[in-house]
């Protein structure tokens, strides 16, 4: 049986017989007539279940993309736009990172869909990609808006950096960060 994402939870199950069927499962309900006559838990409702297990198909409330930074298959929130980034890229809005060059501690205000080379930095009139600290990185890098961690407890209105996504990494002393200054950075 193929299984195929229809969103919303729902998929279409291409049975043996040639029939498809439209499992929902959220409200755990088939179409096929085991369910709708007999109200037994169907073939295809397991079916589902499985594919899910095995991560040929996406869970509920999830779509298959290919992140748009390292190009690996990924399953991605459904209704978020881009970009799409698989779980080993992926930053959130308010995640502790450190900058690779000059290990300060930064807090992510949020990832953009734009590339390293078509953003350019205010002030200074260069690409984030020729930007000289950012030498070595991709141009084609996705771009990140971050504030400096001492930024937050010292400014009222805290200035964003724009930083190539692999200068980032994300950092396990995140939990010293109070949740009112990640607040403030991503708002």
């Amino acid at each position: 049986m193929a299984v195929r994402p229809l969103g919303g939870g729902r998929y279409a199950v291409d049975s043996q017989s040639g029939a498809t069927y439209v499992v929902d499962l959220p409200a755990a309900t088939c179409t096929c007539p085991d369910y709708q006559i007999r109200g037994e838990h169907c073939k295809h409702l397991r079916r589902v279940g499985i594919e899910i297990t095995a991560r040929r198909v996406p869970a509920p409330g999830k779509r298959a993309a290919v992140c748009d930074a390292c190009g690996a298959d990924a399953f991605v929130p459904e209704h978020e736009g881009p970009p799409d980034l698989c779980p080993v890229c992926r930053l959130e809005p308010g995640d502790v990172v450190s900058d690779r060059e000059t290990d300060d501690r930064l807090v992510v205000a949020r990832v953009t869909p734009a590339r390293a080379d078509e953003v350019v930095i205010e002030g200074v009139g260069e690409t984030v990609a020729d930007y000289a600290t950012n030498e070595g990185y991709p141009a084609d890098d996705l771009v990140v808006e971050a504030v400096y961690l001492g930024d937050l407890t010292r400014r009222e209105s805290p200035r964003r950096y724009s930083f190539p996504l692999s200068r980032l990494e994300r950092v396990d002393d995140a939990a010293v960060v109070d949740r009112r200054l990640r607040e403030r950075a991503t708002g």
